[in-house]
């Protein structure tokens, strides 16, 4: 047989609730751990006295009794263990594991029988129920009846809330009370909190942040004593799970925090975490309300009657001796700016998240601890707000999760370091690591999107290169093109400069008032359809690859011969890089140097005109020429087009001035003119170009109208 026996899924009842957990038999002790608070209970093998085996409602049950007084009772045992659990306890314990049967009549009449911390009910000498009277809260006596009160548990969907028993008068005995015998009996190991003689020590105006407040703290042997304005809080040593001391981020306070089970109630609200903040800088000079020979007796040399130092260190070391339990601090985790914790937000309120040896403990609204052994997976995500965050998700083994958000992009290398050394399984890993933060374990992160952009900068380097290489061509193509737009306002220009000196000679000043009116509309209407006239370019006139190759820049031409020694001083280097270092080079190069390129570029451009002069006279370009010719006809048609859209323009304009008999249009002036030369030679050119002068009627100034007024 082995040096241990294990199992899982033990349960054991708190306070009505089952919690699960993990038990192991060694030689040495037996060792129960809970997987829902992580707390230890360690029974030296030496302790044991009595140990029985139980039919009970989770299958089979163990109640252990030790030397000491306590009862231990772990149920969840399966029928075939019973003889594995015998041979090992009489091999190791020199213990007998007995079978007791348990009464299952459901009278209600029997013997009260109190054995250490339990009250066992029995029938016929079989136990019917036991009472942990640690539960009991209240006890209270009548005339021939003992009620007890229960502590409640929120974590049970049904709960006890009181038990009464009738006790009989008792004629052996007449000089004591069978009910207060009883009752003495039962408050001797109850859980009832008495604030019974003095305070060990009291610490005034503590500044507490759940329960919010300011509290004076009285320290009595059993119990904690939280006095407030309006709430005072009674808290057994017994409750207590764990004692933390945190530093603060500004490393100016600090954070003492208490986990309690069951936790403190105010009305509906639980609170689990006692959290006390204090200043550095604050002091004290502490002296115990004991003797020097009971403080040493009592605490073992851990606390003395006159003690001094800061206010923290003084509450912590008293908890410490009081609870007997251990004091967490963080541990070797540095955050970006130094801190032992990392600034973040849970449910939209922004706290500290401290890294523990064994866990996480976020402060403080709400507190929370969270165990490694029941951590699942955590999750690296990226922030719903900004990509200057990131999310820390945690997922626990019963299904609940936690997402600490807001976290500063700093601190990912150091938290995905922090929690790859604890071996938390990393939910994501690979996947959002390399499309989140850019963190620092290279080599978890994916390449391809920086294969990626590397692909596509060297096909905008080779495009502009190339972009380049063709100005020229598309400057000689292009200036076909853009001369008849600028012709289109050369003809404006000439028409108006005529028929301004026509309506200089002729000029009238009684019409004064409406020629200002007719230059305001005429000039609105200019300015809208000189933004109409903007057409899309035309197509590109297609390159004469017959015709002589377009000559090198001075820098193209530099680039050309300095290429192979940039690659050669640079092994490896790619096209982007080659056209970087090119152009910081061809910066930094001097006049002097400069100018040796520049001077061959132009005896480069001086031979491409001489070639493409002997070019076209050798009848070269003839496609071009033809193509010019239809560009050219394309472009007329445009232009009357356009004419006849600024005519229907035209019309519309006399129309909606036609019932005002002093505005006139140009129309009906040209009509109504008589014998004029300037009018003979205006009724030829309207002959010849009838819908150029419609158009005049609307881009022409007003002054330009006026002929024959």
């Amino acid at each position: 047989m082995g040096d241990t026996l294990e199992f899982n899924e033990i349960y054991q009842e708190v306070k009505g609730s089952w919690n699960d957990g993990r038990l192991r038999f060694s030689k040495q002790n037996v060792v129960y751990k809970s997987s829902k608070t992580g707390k230890v209970d360690s029974i030296p093998a030496s302790e044991l006295n009595a140990a029985q085996w139980r039919r009970v409602c989770l299958g089979h049950g163990i109640k252990l009794s030790t030397s000491t007084g306590h009862v231990y009772k772990y149920d969840g045992f399966r029928d075939t263990d019973f003889e594995k659990i015998s041979d090992f306890f009489k091999s190791n314990y020199k213990l007998e594991l007995t079978e007791k049967d348990m009464c299952v009549k459901g009278w209600n009449w029997g013997t009260a029988k109190f054995s250490g911390p339990l009250l066992s009910f029995d029938v016929n000498d079989n136990s019917a129920f036991e009472i942990p009277l640690s539960n009991v809260s209240q006890c209270a006596t009548g005339k021939n009846e003992v009620t007890l009160e229960f502590h409640q548990n929120d974590d049970t969907e049904v709960s006890l809330m009181e038990v009464r028993f009738y006790v009989p008068p008792s004629q052996s005995d007449e000089r004591q009370d069978p009910v207060e015998a009883f009752a003495q009996s039962v408050l001797s190991k109850a859980d009832v909190i008495q604030a019974t003689g003095d305070a060990v020590c009291i610490f005034k105006e503590l500044q507490c942040l759940t329960p919010r407040g300011r509290y004076d703290i009285r320290i009595y042997p059993t119990f904690l004593h939280l006095h407030g304005k309006t709430f005072d809080y009674k808290i057994p040593y017994t409750t207590v799970l764990r004692l933390f001391l945190l530093p603060h981020k500004d490393q100016r306070q600090m954070f003492f925090v208490i986990s309690l089970d069951p936790p403190i109630k105010q009305g509906q609200t639980r609170y689990h975490f006692l959290i006390l903040l204090f200043s550095k800088e604050e002091d004290i000079n502490l002296t115990l309300n004991m003797s020097e020979e009971d403080v040493e007796r009592r605490f073992e040399g851990k606390l003395s009657k006159n003690m001094s130092g800061s206010l923290y260190e003084m509450v912590s070391r008293v908890m410490k001796a009081l609870v007997n339990r251990k004091i967490t601090v963080p541990g070797n985790f540095q955050g970006h700016s130094g801190a032992q914790c990392i600034t973040c937000s849970y449910k939209a309120s922004s706290g500290l998240l401290y890294p523990l040896e064994r866990g996480f403990i976020y402060v403080h609204k709400p507190p929370v601890h969270l165990r490694f052994e029941e951590i699942s997976c955590v999750n690296f995500a990226r922030g719903t707000t900004t990509t200057r965050s990131f999310d820390f998700e945690i997922e626990t083994k019963q299904g609940n999760q936690y997402t600490f958000s807001s976290i500063e992009r700093e601190e990912y290398g150091k938290l995905f370091d922090f929690v790859n050394a604890k071996k938390l399984n990393i939910k994501n890993r690979g996947f959002k690591e390399k499309k989140g933060m850019k963190g620092k374990i290279d080599e978890y992160s994916d390449s391809d999107d920086d294969q990626h952009d590397a692909y596509l900068e060297r096909m905008k380097a080779e495009g502009k290169i190339r972009e380049e290489g063709n100005d020229t061509d598309e400057s000689d193509g292009e200036s076909d093109e853009s001369f008849n737009p600028g012709e289109e306002d050369d003809d404006i220009a000439e028409e108006y400069d005529s028929n301004a000196s026509a309506s200089d000679s002729s000029e009238d000043g009684d019409d004064s008032e409406d020629d200002s009116a007719k230059k305001k509309k005429a000039k609105k209407a200019k300015v809208v359809k000189e933004k109409k006239e903007r057409k899309p370019r035309k197509e590109k006139k297609q390159k004469d690859t017959g015709g002589p190759k377009r000559p090198m820049s001075a820098y193209m031409l530099w680039l050309n011969s300095s290429r192979e020694r940039i690659k050669s001083e640079n092994p490896g280097i790619s096209i982007t890089e080659i056209s970087k270092k090119a152009g910081e080079m061809w910066r930094q190069l001097g006049k002097d140097e400069k100018e040796e390129w520049e001077i061959k570029a132009g005896e480069a451009k001086r031979q491409y005109d001489k070639a493409k002069k002997e070019y076209a006279e050798s009848g070269g370009g003839g496609g071009g020429s033809a193509s010019s010719s239809k560009k050219e006809s394309k472009k007329s048609a445009g232009k009357k087009e356009e004419k006849k859209r600024k005519s229907a323009g035209a019309d519309k304009e006399k129309e909606r001035g036609g019932g005002n008999d002093s505005f006139k249009s140009r129309e009906f002036i040209e009509t109504s003119e008589s014998s004029s030369d300037s009018d003979h030679k205006s009724s030829k050119s309207k002959r010849k170009k009838p819908e150029s002068d419609e158009e005049e009627a609307v881009s022409t100034p007003a002054s330009s109208e006026e002929e024959s007024d």
